[in-house]
């Protein structure tokens, strides 16, 4: 009698791994056992081993008919994947990081070519004064009536050139812009319309004159007689914004010190076309965004050079970009314009909406040209104690060729109500001649802007002629609105991604995937015990159970229930040795 090969039962590396019952081949015997005394007892014992084997979740999750599910596979791993990713990205600012990183300034970001060119429509807006009585001002005691005219607008081409890109986190580089009229903006559609206009240039050096001794003052009103220069002069706007030859000007040009020379011509904004002479350095963001956008250096220079203290302080934005709000924590945002001579503080007041995307309404602080009794910090720009008496005005003359000329803002809007009353013409309105920022707080971009100044000429009375009969007075001669309505609609798209639909998208992708995540494992949990527990075996079975338990009959013709019981025995030692020896012999 010969011995014959027993064949083991074959699996996989993978069925291994997941712990899943191999498979059996066609010639492979199980040997059974039996228990005498229970006619099921094999039965039983192999839905044990078969329980026991099956029991393991993993097992139980990835395997169908003892065989790896693959397709059951990816949808546990991916559910767990997407569980695990939705958790983490709910509880990271990963977006908020994305965000800031194209945002900080360098060479081939949005934000660069943003603050490079902005591609904006900026306009500038002139109003002119134009005085109607002159005489009667001069001979008659009146006060001077003014006639608002205007807007003239100007089309504003700004870039940035002569970048250079420093290694601590700055990049420096200078302002080319170039004005171009828009008649068809304007309410005038040519500009050859004749204004008479105080003239700057002889009421300024008959101001300075007065501390001149008095001999000097006599030659001077000697030579000034046979000129034939009057209070007053008639200059079209484009004269009075962009330069009419002066004789004055153009002798202080020659003989004043290189530095404080004024230009051969007089005009408003002679010195805003072209590329300008100041030299910026701002903050890149690299270094951390408590400094984005602000001002590091003008001209080489850590401060300016026209007041005294903290006046002189440059920590301010030039305009492009702002610190975020949130790195902040401050209500208050800081502009440097180099016509204003100063850092002007702009507080927060609301929040706004502006095409579709939420937004700080900032106005100039209540403090800001508030008079020194009330605001000690002004003390600084005070030349003398005539400058800061005046609520509503800031001289400007340091950067202005020392010319008597004063800020404010237009109609004289939240100033001192004597300035009022020494003309007539003039209507302050809030909606009109208030400046405010509309600024994202999440990105620190101006979503509009509107600087609204008024420049005024403060004349001292003089005995020099020809100004002898005009009285001491703070002339208004124009104001200006400069801004920006609208952004390119590239950038506009780009914010409103970064904020509005962010704030949307984000939880419902984040959320989204811890659900989905969850709902497909629970899907897969319910199918795999559906497989388990609602198998044609398992009902079968669980039939067969019902019917050796229990069941009805009729005894003797009666109507009665006799209930059959199953008896158990137990199986004996020595039996289930052998069924253990034999089970391991198999495994």
């Amino acid at each position: 009698m010969g011995l014959t090969p027993i064949k083991l039962p074959y699996q996989s590396a993978k069925n291994r791994l997941f712990g899943v019952q191999p498979r059996m081949s066609s010639s492979f015997q199980q040997i059974p056992t039996f228990n005498i005394n229970d006619p099921f007892s094999n039965e039983r014992q192999s839905n044990r081993r078969t329980s026991r084997r099956n029991g393991l979740p993993i097992n139980m999750l990835v395997s169908q008919q003892r065989r790896i599910s693959n397709s059951r596979l990816a949808v546990i791993i991916f559910g767990v994947v997407a569980l695990i990713a939705g958790l983490i990205l709910s509880s990271v600012p990963w977006v908020h990081y994305i965000i800031l990183k194209n945002l900080k300034i360098w060479n081939g970001t949005l934000s660069y070519h943003y603050w490079q060119k902005p591609g904006v429509l900026r306009l500038t807006k002139v109003f002119i004064f134009n005085v109607t009585n002159p005489d009667g001002f001069l001979q008659n005691g009146e006060k001077p009536k003014l006639q608002e005219i205007g807007p003239f607008v100007y089309r504003e081409n700004m870039e940035k050139v002569n970048i250079h890109f420093n290694n601590n986190g700055t990049v420096t580089y200078q302002h080319k812009k170039i004005l171009e009229f828009m008649p068809h903006l304007s309410v005038i559609k040519n500009d050859e319309i004749k204004l008479t206009v105080p003239n700057i240039p002889l009421l300024t050096l008959t101001t300075q004159a007065n501390s001149l001794p008095s001999i000097l003052k006599s030659s001077l009103s000697a030579i000034l007689r046979f000129s034939g220069l009057t209070p007053f002069k008639h200059v079209t706007p484009q004269q009075l914004v962009f330069g009419y030859d002066d004789p004055l000007t153009s002798l202080a040009n020659t003989y004043y010190p290189k530095g404080k020379r004024p230009p051969k011509k007089m005009g408003l904004f002679l010195m805003r076309n072209g590329t300008l002479d100041e030299v910026s350095t701002i903050y890149t963001g690299h270094n951390g965004m408590e400094n984005f956008g602000l001002l590091n250096r003008i001209n080489g220079m850590e401060e300016l050079p026209f007041w005294k203290g903290s006046c002189n302080s440059i920590r301010a934005s030039e305009g492009s970009f702002f610190p975020p709000r949130e790195f902040t924590k401050s209500d208050i945002v800081h502009v440097y314009d180099k016509d204003l001579c100063r850092v002007w503080a702009l507080r927060y007041r609301k929040d706004v909406i502006k095409d579709g995307i939420t937004a700080g309404y900032y106005t100039p602080d209540d403090n800001l040209l508030e008079t020194v009794e009330k605001n000690p910090e002004n003390s600084c720009f005070c030349e003398d104690n005539t400058d800061c008496t005046i609520k509503g005005l800031q001289y400007i003359g340091p950067c202005q060729f020392n010319a008597p000329v004063y800020l404010s803002f237009p109609h004289f809007y939240k100033a001192d109500p004597k300035l009022l009353e020494d003309v007539e013409g003039l209507s302050p309105d809030q909606e009109k001649h208030e400046t405010f920022l509309k600024i994202q707080p999440r990105l620190g971009v101006p979503l509009e802007a509107r600087v609204k100044v008024q420049l005024n000429l403060k004349v001292e009375q003089s005995n020099i002629y020809p100004t002898s009969n005009f009285r001491s007075i703070t002339f208004p001669i124009m104001w200006l609105e400069e801004g920006v309505s609208d952004l390119p609609e590239n950038i506009h798209r780009w914010i409103y991604m970064a904020t509005t639909f962010v704030d949307t998208a984000v939880p419902l992708f984040t959320y989204g995937l811890i659900l989905g995540g969850a709902l497909l494992l629970v899907a897969v949990f319910v199918r795999t015990y559906h497989q388990i527990v609602f198998t044609r075996e398992n009902i079968e079975r669980g039939r067969q159970s019902i019917l050796r338990r229990g069941s009805s009959m009729l005894v003797n013709g009666q109507h009665r229930l006799l209930i059959v019981r199953e008896s158990y025995h137990r199986i004996s030692n020595t039996v289930q040795e052998t069924d253990m020896d034999a089970q391991q012999l198999l495994s």
